[in-house]
């Protein structure tokens, strides 16, 4: 704040020391595997560097000090499993939830459809990973993730995505945004590169990277502009028409909008999409129980009159449980009076009163104000569940010996990308390929600059990081930007099924790379 030069040596991003020359700096809390098992917990309780402030679980003290040793594969399954769902839980928060909420913020704001997309619904499908990012760069033991999963989700959409969707529907990409978004990203990228060749970075720089995202919006609404200002047309939402009475009790209306089934979709899909279905709606019911949706799109904009009125209690109130992990479900006020008891009485209050103003056929006119009440649950519950994953993933980490930038250039990565990798090629199915195309370059934009700007803002502490691993993901991200910028160009800007089959390969290759230097079999010369 100081205005101070950091040195990025010292920063969670860019530490190249060796891992031996950090144990007597930190605990560190890889050692515990190179002890008897009758020493591991003693060891976890000892050790700073094992200690994890966020989480709702110590995992590493629940591995080492509350399951017997004989159990650890079985743990290891299970919190596997567990990080399974705990993806579920982001992906669902973020699509059904976070960002149908941040539409209607954009449309209630009367933001353009391009204005909107690289804004709120940038941020709407980067929430996992800046959510991710944040929580794992505010602990020093755990910022590898950050550096893995920025730089491994950014490798993985630009290649395994956008080479299924070239492989899925072959078309010819629009030129001009897609040298633009490559641009872009090539520029962060290389600001990145420069970051770490001089070793040391200032506030002033750090904003102004992250400035450079604004500049990308600025951009993407002049070329807009420009392109359509001889097809302008006034398009508004005065074609509002009147809402015929619901005919539904007010109980069947609660218990309809909680059923999260499509009985017409559920028939025509298959057996897969049931399975994972069943499994995925008593969360989803959860998840409507305490969240708001407001649809612009709709008659009644969703308005469900009994539960947003349960809404203004359960809401508040998951926020407070929620919020850093837990942190103030067990505040007291003056130290008599607990905090999530007021808010319930609160949401009681003002439930009653929302219940008896309004009717069940005709939403309020505040009845946007509940998009931004979904729109805080969605990001506190988006960045609990991000916690719990860093903390779980530092705790595999140390059971399996992998670094943290491994998991997170690999398991994170994935979790946060899986999301975007289905939908864009299923965009690119039904036919908008471009669309999709434009997903898999913009949105990485804005979780690179935000996620590292941030990573570099929240910094307090040090931490340790293989630096040359590091080196590895930014020279192959740098790498497959500058090979598309080269190749998509001399194809005419037809990407095809070779195009596609080619970032496959890229990526294979560089996944291949990363695991040999991770295990050292290939590392820089000490010095």
């Amino acid at each position: 704040a100081s205005g101070k030069a950091l040195n990025l040596l010292q920063f969670p991003l860019f530490w190249c020391k060796s891992k031996h020359s950090m144990i007597t700096i930190f605990g560190n809390c890889d050692r515990v595997m190179n002890r008897s098992a009758a020493d591991r917990c003693a060891f976890v309780k000892s050790t700073p560097d094992c200690t994890m402030a966020d989480g709702f679980i110590n995992y590493l003290y629940t591995v080492f000090c509350l399951l017997p040793p004989n159990l650890t594969p079985l743990t290891i399954t299970l919190c596997i499993i567990w990080l399974l769902f705990l993806f579920v839980i982001l992906g669902l928060t973020a699509s059904k939830f976070f960002c149908p909420n941040l539409s209607a913020i954009s449309s209630t704001l009367h933001l353009s459809h391009n204005v909107a997309g690289v804004t709120f619904l940038a941020l709407g499908n980067g929430a996992p990973d800046i959510f991710s990012a944040m929580a794992a760069f505010s602990h020093p033991h755990t910022a590898g993730l950050a550096v893995g999963a920025l730089f491994g989700a950014g490798i993985f959409v630009t290649t395994v995505v956008a080479g299924n969707v070239a492989l899925v529907k072959p078309f010819t990409v629009a030129s001009r945004p897609f040298l633009r978004d490559v641009i872009f990203y090539m520029t962060a990228v290389f600001w990145t590169f420069l970051m770490l060749y001089r070793g040391t970075v200032t506030l002033g720089e750090t904003l102004g990277y992250m400035s450079l995202y604004v500049v990308y919006v600025l951009t993407v609404i002049i070329s807009t502009y420009i392109y359509n200002r001889q097809k302008y047309s006034v398009n508004t939402n005065s074609e509002y028409r009147p809402l015929l009475p619901y005919l539904e009790s007010t109980s069947h209306i609660l218990l309809s909008s909680l059923n999260p089934v499509d009985h017409r979709k559920w028939r025509r899909k298959s057996w897969r999409w049931r399975a994972l279905k069943v499994v995925k709606t008593p969360l989803e019911v959860l998840l409507l129980l305490c969240i708001p949706v407001v649809d612009p799109d709709k008659e009644d904009k969703n308005w469900r009159r009994p539960l947003n009125c349960l809404h203004l209690i359960t809401a508040p109130l998951v926020c407070v449980l929620a919020f850093e992990s837990g942190a103030y479900g067990e505040y007291m006020i003056q130290g008599q009076f607990p905090l999530w008891l007021l808010v319930l009485l609160l949401g009681l209050f003002l439930s009653a009163i929302v219940f008896c103003t309004t009717t069940n056929d005709c939403p309020p006119k505040y009845h946007p104000l509940f998009a931004l009440l979904g729109f805080m649950v969605s990001a506190v519950l988006i960045s609990a569940a991000a916690s719990e994953v860093v903390s779980l993933l530092h705790m595999l980490g140390v059971v399996l010996s992998l670094s943290n930038t491994v998991l997170g250039l690999t398991l994170l990565a994935w979790g946060n990308s899986i999301g975007d990798c289905f939908s864009d090629i299923t965009i690119a199915r039904q036919g908008y390929p471009r669309m999709a195309i434009s997903a898999c370059f913009g949105g990485i934009i804005f979780n690179m600059l935000l996620g590292v700007g941030l990573g570099c803002l929240l910094q307090m502490v040090k931490t340790q990081s293989d630096g040359f691993l590091t080196w590895v993901l930014a020279g192959s991200l740098g790498l497959s930007l500058v090979l598309s910028f080269v190749i998509v160009p001399l194809c005419h800007f037809h990407l095809g099924r070779t195009y596609g089959i080619f970032l496959l390969v890229f990526y294979a290759i560089f996944l291949v790379i990363a695991l040999l230097t991770e295990f050292g079999k290939i590392h820089t010369v000490s010095t």
